[in-house]
């Protein structure tokens, strides 16, 4: 059959309705065409005993050419490039992990992992190379201190926080686990507490990306007590009790000081039960050295006092 002429004898195999449809369809096929992609980049498969704590690039960019139709197709479903480091690390024909240290490492990209339809062209793709920083993984014990905020109402006081557990283990990146001086839950507000409370209280974990808790939820005590206070009381007279004859002391009044909680020290009932004496019951006339009695109530201390020794003069 002479070349360019058409292969009449093709009527006998197709219809010919299906051959117009075949024609047209070779005929309306649309272009090829080039676009670019990102895709997110998965770090996978991370060598035993090692933590990934820095990457250069989290996506790489592709230039493909296809049919419109398959680009469609994976708009509608995104893809990501997975980067197997221990495939990509190991170095030892046995596949020992101890071979693969702490370290900066360049990862090539691996065009045959892209899961792309056969149909696309992959024409380009930067970076060529991913670089990973991989650290080794430890494993601490610490103490857990609680920080707080704000205060409790005027004449309380909140005792230092119990957490419970005391101590949490951490694991995560080794530089980071060794730069902590302080583990520290999230601070408690102790603002308006007028009572002893519990509070479940998170660690404060939260700046950090590369450290994992066996318990990152603590159980936070906290006890409210009344606060003790000391309150001086000045020029208290001295009170003669039991004296037959004329008397006077010198000097007439003192100087005390007392503590205790905050709402008995402060009131006034409290105060006008405070008084010192001299019990002069039984003694002639003459010049005396004594001590005063003070009367304190119930609940308070006296801390303080000035002077301590009087003179007591006792005349007919």
């Amino acid at each position: 059959m002479p070349s360019g002429m058409p292969d009449l004898r093709i009527h006998k195999k197709y219809p010919p309705f299906l051959l117009i449809l075949m024609f047209c369809f070779l005929g309306c096929a649309p272009e090829p065409q080039e676009t670019h992609l990102l895709l997110p980049v998965a770090f996978t498969n991370v060598p035993k005993g090692m933590i990934v704590t820095q990457f250069r690039t989290d996506k790489i960019e592709i230039r493909i050419k296809a049919d419109p139709r398959l680009i469609e197709r994976i708009h509608d479903k995104p893809i990501h490039y997975p980067a197997d480091l221990y495939t990509d690390l190991d170095i030892d024909p046995a596949g020992a992990t101890e071979s693969i240290g702490p370290g900066y490492y360049m990862l090539p990209v691996d065009k045959r992992r892209i899961p792309m339809d056969p149909a696309i062209s992959i024409l380009e793709i930067s970076p060529s190379y991913l670089g990973v920083r991989l650290e080794k993984e430890i494993t601490r014990e610490f103490k857990i201190a609680v920080p707080c905020s704000g205060d409790p109402p005027e004449g309380l006081i909140a005792l230092v926080p119990a957490p419970d557990p005391s101590t949490v283990t951490l694991s995560g990146a080794e530089s980071v686990i060794n730069g902590i001086q302080v583990l520290k839950t999230r601070p408690v507000d102790l603002t308006q507490a007028k009572e002893s409370f519990k509070k479940e209280v998170p660690l404060d974990l939260e700046a950090s990306r590369h450290i994992t808790s066996d318990l990152p939820i603590i159980v936070v005590s906290v006890q409210i007590q009344e606060k003790q206070v000391e309150k001086s009381i000045e020029h208290l007279p001295i009170q003669i009790r039991n004296c037959a004859y004329s008397a006077r002391v010198e000097p007439d009044v003192m100087t005390i000081a007392v503590k205790g909680p905050y709402s008995i020290i402060h009131t006034r009932e409290t105060l006008d039960r405070i008084f010192a004496f001299l019990d002069l019951d039984g003694m002639e006339p003459g010049v005396y050295a004594r001590h005063t009695y003070i009367n304190i109530p119930v609940g308070l201390t006296m801390t303080r006092s000035d002077p301590r020794v009087f003179t007591v003069t006792i005349e007919k």
